[in-house]
């Protein structure tokens, strides 16, 4: 009887330790599994976002332009009777994922990610064994598990920052300035115009390399660089709000510098109606030379080779100038926009001046946009002449020369390789270029974990 006992008790013993463990397998093994449910939503969330990059499609009040049907079900994208667009993708046999785009503004992504269920689900664990049972028309079965995400999106801004770069940026020169205003706010500027009464902090400076020199600037703004960048200093350098540097503060407001600065710059495509655009100016009399373009969103379209001299631009006009060509604005060289005029200016040639009367905006900085495409790789700003304009030439290297009393010395943004300023460069950023300016591709504003049957949107 004795042996018996003892022979049952370790029975039991060895018994009750089995179970355990085969418990504890069985969580860890479902928790690897519930682990590796994530990548796969990952991957369903990166395929919408390269959707909509892709087709480019703005979504207004709920509803798809009339073009996003035929757009957005391209790459095997189905739309569904709700209106969403719909794709189901295997990583494996046994593991896939299932996108919608909600196509509202901006558009909401879900991602649901399906993999394996090692063992049987256990209902006192939860939802981490997989125990919720499929919904209503889906997909999954009894031996997956399920894990799902809201995303919600926006377009970024081209011209977010006041200036960026994807190299070095070096304010070599004095009393040199940074600030913003917007010209859209009454409260934010007067007229439109920048009022230094009326200035902002959002002076923003930021780089994906792994240096800003600030030297003896005043930055209204935050500094940002790459990882593990640094921030220069000389003097009597102050960075931070209005206040922090209209003292001024010496030194960096705490808050005010990081290192996670990490862009990506799009190459510049060229709109394809100016590959064939007009090849002369619309007259050319002695050194003076006009181009006239259609109402606004209807723009006339040039593609020339010389570009330089004296040009006066009416209504809306969009140039290109092809490599090979010249930009090129000395001496009493230069641009004048008329009142309402707008000039889009593609630039393949690899370097462009503008200096001499530089570029009379008399209009917001979006009247005047500066696009380089890869094969620009410098550009000069020169002379005492204010510039009101955005830039946008990520392969151009650019040089800010100059500066006079004038305090709009430079009003807009700029996003270059590299920038190198010398003299006394006041510059001011128009907000208003990152509401109603150009936007690049949709980024993620939240994401959101939803249980398999939690309504999204």
């Amino acid at each position: 009887m004795l042996t018996l006992l003892t022979t049952l008790v370790i029975g039991v013993t060895l018994a009750s330790y089995l179970t355990l463990v085969s418990s504890q397998n069985a969580s860890t093994m479902r928790s690897l599994a519930w682990n590796s449910a994530l990548p796969v939503v990952e991957a369903g969330i990166e395929e919408a976002l390269s959707q909509l990059h892709t087709t480019c499609i703005n979504f207004k009040n709920g509803i798809a332009d009339p073009s996003a049907p035929s757009l957005m079900t391209a790459n095997n994208w189905q739309r569904l009777s709700n209106g969403d667009y719909y794709q189901k993708r295997h990583l494996k046999s046994d593991e896939y994922y299932e996108v919608t785009i909600r196509p509202v503004d901006p558009p909401v992504i879900v991602s649901y990610g399906y993999v394996p269920a090692p063992l049987s689900p256990v209902s006192q664990v939860g939802m981490i064994l997989g125990t919720i049972s499929p919904g209503s028309g889906s997909t999954r079965s009894a031996s997956q598990m399920i894990r799902k995400v809201a995303v919600t999106t926006k377009r970024a801004a081209f011209f977010d920052h006041a200036m960026a770069a994807e190299g070095l940026i070096d304010m070599n020169g004095r009393f040199i300035l940074t600030d913003s205003f917007d010209s859209t706010d009454p409260g934010a500027s007067t007229l439109g115009k920048y009022d230094i009464s009326k200035r902002k902090g959002n002076g923003d400076v930021a780089s994906n390399g792994q240096l800003i020199n600030v030297n003896n600037a005043g930055i209204m703004g935050k500094v940002s660089t790459g990882p593990g960048g640094t921030i220069e200093l000389g003097s009597w350098a102050s960075v931070g709000d209005t206040a922090w540097v209209s003292k001024p503060t010496i030194g960096i407001q705490p808050g005010y510098a990081s290192d996670d600065m990490n862009v990506e710059f799009p190459a510049v495509v060229v709109p394809t109606p100016a590959l064939t655009g007009n090849t002369s100016y619309t007259t050319s009399i002695g050194g003076a030379r006009t181009l006239v373009g259609g109402l606004l969103g209807s723009p006339s379209y040039f593609k020339l080779t010389d570009f330089s001299g004296k040009i006066t631009v009416t209504g809306d006009v969009v140039v290109y100038v092809p490599a090979g060509g010249t930009v090129s604005f000395t001496g009493n060289g230069g641009i004048t926009l008329a009142a309402g005029a707008t000039l889009k200016v593609y630039v393949g040639a690899a370097s462009a001046d503008i200096s001499g009367k530089g570029v009379i905006n008399p209009g917001s900085a979006l009247n005047f946009q500066y696009y380089g495409l890869p094969t620009n790789t410098s550009l000069s700003f020169g002379g005492n002449a204010a510039f009101s304009g955005s830039v946008y030439a990520p392969s151009a290297a650019l040089s800010l020369g100059g500066g006079g009393s004038d305090i709009y010395d430079f009003v807009g943004s700029c996003i270059v390789k590299t920038v190198k300023m010398n003299g006394h460069f006041k510059f001011h950023y128009d907000e208003a270029l990152a509401k109603i300016g150009p936007m690049r591709d949709y980024v993620v504003t939240s994401w959101t974990e939803l249980a398999p049957d939690q309504v999204a949107y």
